[in-house]
């Protein structure tokens, strides 16, 4: 990356001068303690450095250290200068022409790190009740949970992709009682759910479960004996269709894990007897309890109720456990903001059982408002609601993940379903989208004859389809050399892409992926009205074209990675 190169010279210049006695005392450096950061005026230069932090031990004014270790520095054709504290760097053509090499040289791997230390992960997202459609806040773990796997990924990590059916609670007991009155409604009783706020509980009385009860009695003629009949139907029905729904959002899992498959395997119980015999539960009122502030939490946690029955806390820690025992390295779960106090307990319990409790990441995200025509649409989950899917068929798939992954995960996100659906420049999905297009249409009119609409005659393309071809697969880094003074922030901006990689596979974002190809789309467009590509200067036109090539291959590499269309014509 053209910052590391900036600052490994700056970093060398300072063991040399060091070496030479002229940092004043200063009489060793340790990597890391410097960084480089982007000038807020360009024309300073495309990374500066501050040296400031050196001066208490050098025992020298900032500029002056900056002049003795410029003095250091092999500069090649970049240009090196220093204003008060800061060593600013202006990249050369040299780096710019690796740069845009690189991105051919690697083709579908550009970004991907050479080495890094591999891990085993376990991504756990999204989870529902299988007792209804998702709802939009599904979505956007949905989307973001994939992109994260997906850029796990492709920066070289091994990722398993784990779906926790909530399917052994009361929920679906109630969803068995709901079906239940849906069906009977069906069958010509005049019945409804209790007006009783409490009674009404116990049901889910979305509109969602009549088509559920027209399909049961398509095979059965009433209802059954046995009640637990209509709980796995109407179960199993809802699993299939958020399964299709998930397929149609390019959502694909590796498992789909049971809680019931869970309680049955016994590990259940295995987990809080092996906490027993470490002397981690003691009773009280009649309840076993867990001693998680041992381990951090706020206060303890029961694991078994008075009446004999399991909290969820028990479940999650079997759980957990489990996944450990699985083989995989670490643990990341996207969980919604709500269950924030819930961190602490599962945590304190993986490290009460003897494993490392900081191999589990929990990503906590915001909610999700739908805003339609600039007005909020309250979502419910019980009746009324606004759902995964309506979305979906509104506004697209693309759109759906874009937006859905465009915000920071601990900010709220506004989803604005009229901006989503315009094909305009204001709407982020398809300003990206049609950067892409562009890229291929002015890829298509190099190798394209036309007509003259005056007199008739055949007008030969620009470039041979040969030509381009062997531009394509041939690529040679001083062919980027005609265009380079005026396409220089562009190709900066596509060197970016490794260090924007970089930094999001660490941090677990995916919002810098969907806020990178922006800019890449804006500096692309930018360079494109500033210049004309297809021209009769042929060194020109293919060092340009040559550029456009590139900016087509990273933004595929991106939009691969968020599982959005990279469409060639728009």
């Amino acid at each position: 990356m053209i910052k590391d190169y900036f600052l490994n010279n700056i970093e060398t210049a300072i063991e040399n001068a060091i070496k030479d006695n002229k940092l004043g005392e200063m009489k060793e450096y340790v990597k890391g303690t410097l960084s480089t950061e982007r000038p807020k005026n360009s024309d300073f230069g495309d990374f500066a450095l501050n040296v400031s932090p050196l001066a208490r031990y050098a025992r020298m004014a900032p500029p002056q250290i900056a002049n003795t270790i410029l003095s250091y520095i092999d500069k090649e054709d970049n240009d090196y200068t220093v204003i008060g504290g800061f060593i600013n760097f202006k990249t050369g053509s040299n780096l710019l022409k690796q740069a845009v090499e690189e991105i051919f040289k690697k083709d579908k791997n550009y970004g991907r790190p050479e080495k890094i230390e591999k891990e085993k992960i376990l991504l756990e997202y999204i989870s529902a009740n299988p007792t209804g459609p998702f709802h939009i806040g599904h979505g956007r773990w949905a989307a973001m949970g994939s992109a994260l796997a997906n850029l796990l990924k492709f920066y070289g990590h091994e990722v398993y992709q784990e779906f926790y059916i909530n399917d052994a609670g009361s929920q679906i007991q109630k969803l068995g009682n709901s079906l239940e009155i849906r069906i009977r409604q069906e069958l010509g009783e005049d019945i409804d759910f209790p007006e009783d706020e409490m009674e009404r509980k116990n049901y889910y009385p979305g509109d969602y479960l009549i088509p559920v009860a027209k399909e049961y009695l398509k095979t059965h003629k009433g209802l059954p004996e046995n009640k637990q009949e209509l709980c796995d139907f109407a179960k199993d029905y809802e699993e299939k269709v958020q399964r299709d729904l998930l397929d149609k959002l390019k959502v694909h899992f590796d498992n789909f894990y049971s809680e019931l498959e869970l309680h049955k395997s016994g590990k259940v119980d295995e987990c809080i007897n092996k906490l027993k015999a470490k002397g981690e539960i003691y009773q009280k009122d009649g309840a076993d309890w867990f001693k998680s502030t041992k381990y951090g939490d706020d206060q303890d946690r029961v694991v078994k109720k008075a009446d004999g029955s399991n909290t969820y806390l028990t479940a999650d820690i079997a759980y957990h456990i489990d996944k450990f025992d699985r083989g995989f390295d670490r643990l990341i779960n996207i969980w919604g903001a709500d269950h924030h106090g819930y961190v602490a307990r599962v945590k304190a319990s993986i490290e009460a059982l003897g494993y490392n409790p900081d191999k589990l990441e929990i990503l906590l995200g915001q909610l999700v408002n739908l805003v339609i025509n600039g007005n909020e649409v309250r979502m419910g989950k019980r009746k009324n609601m606004v759902t995964l899917e309506d979305l979906v068929d509104e506004v697209g798939v693309d759109a759906t993940r874009f937006w859905m992954s465009m915000r920071n995960i601990d900010t709220t996100l506004d989803f604005d379903i009229e901006l989503a659906k315009t094909k305009s420049d204001e709407n982020p999905v398809f300003y990206v989208q049609y950067a892409h297009a562009r890229a291929c249409s002015i890829l298509r009119n190099a190798c394209e004859e036309k007509t003259d609409t005056n007199t008739g005659k055949i007008i030969p393309a620009p470039l041979a389809k040969s030509e381009l071809e062997k531009l394509i697969n041939s690529y040679t880094a001083d062919t980027i050399l005609p265009t380079i003074d005026t396409a220089k922030k562009l190709i900066l901006k596509l060197e970016e892409f490794k260090s924007m990689i970089k930094t999001s596979a660490q941090t677990r974002q995916v919002y810098t992926i969907c806020r990178y190809v922006q800019e890449l789309a804006s500096e692309f467009h930018s360079f494109y009205n500033a210049n004309r590509v297809i021209s009769d200067n042929t060194d020109l036109m293919k060092a340009r074209l040559a550029l456009v090539i590139a900016v087509k291959k990273v933004l595929n590499n991106a939009l691969d990675i968020l599982a959005v269309t990279a469409p060639e014509r728009m």
